[in-house]
């Protein structure tokens, strides 16, 4: 092979990529920042409806929803706060991820390209008395593809209501189920006294700058392991 012929193929391969693949994730990024506006609407809209009934009874409880920038969005609830946050790049499913068994994905490998909403759990308290050290904890990620085809992945209450990659386009009303699911989960996820052998030393250090401000790395379920219940939902 000569080096012009090489120089050429290399040249068609390059075009090839860029119009079949780049462009493909060009549409998965921009079905995606769409169901993420779509989220944000549906975070404002949900906070509205919900303090119309829990604000007379204590504002205290009151939902919270607030517009962090394109890609952050975050719904305080009582002591709880949803992070929703969209990245920025797509990807693709390693080879033993379980999606790869569906039948949507085997047809075309071109479907498994994705981009991903990730929800947190954080407490609410932990922003407000700015500890940074403090824990948060995934509860759910959704994938959406270039055919607006979705999954969810998450804990146990999250993933048993979503088994229909290449089934279903995600909607407004899926998004709500998944955004209703999620807070539910946040209510009912305790936060647990942690060990006493994991805090009954501390350092005068510790004492000065963190017991006094209220600044103990502090997480639901701190000290225990979080990821006995992780279920995915594909089928």
């Amino acid at each position: 092979m000569t080096y012009k012929k090489e120089i050429e193929e290399k040249r068609e391969n390059i075009i090839k990529t860029l119009t079949d693949k780049s462009v493909l994730k060009q549409k998965v990024y921009d079905n995606t920042f769409a169901v993420f506006g779509t989220i944000k609407d549906i975070l404002k809209e949900l906070a509205g409806d919900i303090n119309n009934v829990v604000t007379p009874v204590d504002n205290r409880i009151e939902l919270v929803y607030t517009d962090r920038s394109g890609f952050d969005a975050q719904l305080k609830v009582a002591g709880d706060i949803l992070y929703f946050t969209m990245h920025t790049n797509i990807f693709q499913f390693d080879r033993e991820h379980p999606a790869w068994k569906t039948s949507y994905m085997q047809q075309d490998k071109m479907n498994s390209y994705s981009g991903v909403i990730n929800i947190y759990n954080f407490l609410a308290d932990s922003f407000k008395y700015n500890r940074y050290d403090d824990l948060g904890y995934l509860i759910a990620r959704i994938f959406v593809n270039h055919e607006k085809q979705y999954f969810v992945e998450g804990k146990r209450q999250m993933a048993l209501l979503f088994t229909n990659f290449g089934n279903e386009e995600i909607s407004p009303n899926a998004l709500r189920r998944i955004i209703c699911t999620a807070v539910q989960y946040s209510l009912e996820f305790d936060l647990l006294v942690p060990p006493y052998d994991s805090v009954k030393i501390a350092t005068v250090g510790q004492a000065e700058t963190k017991i006094q401000h209220g600044r103990m790395a502090t997480g639901k379920r701190l000290g225990f392991q979080f990821n006995s219940d992780d279920v995915l939902n594909a089928p």
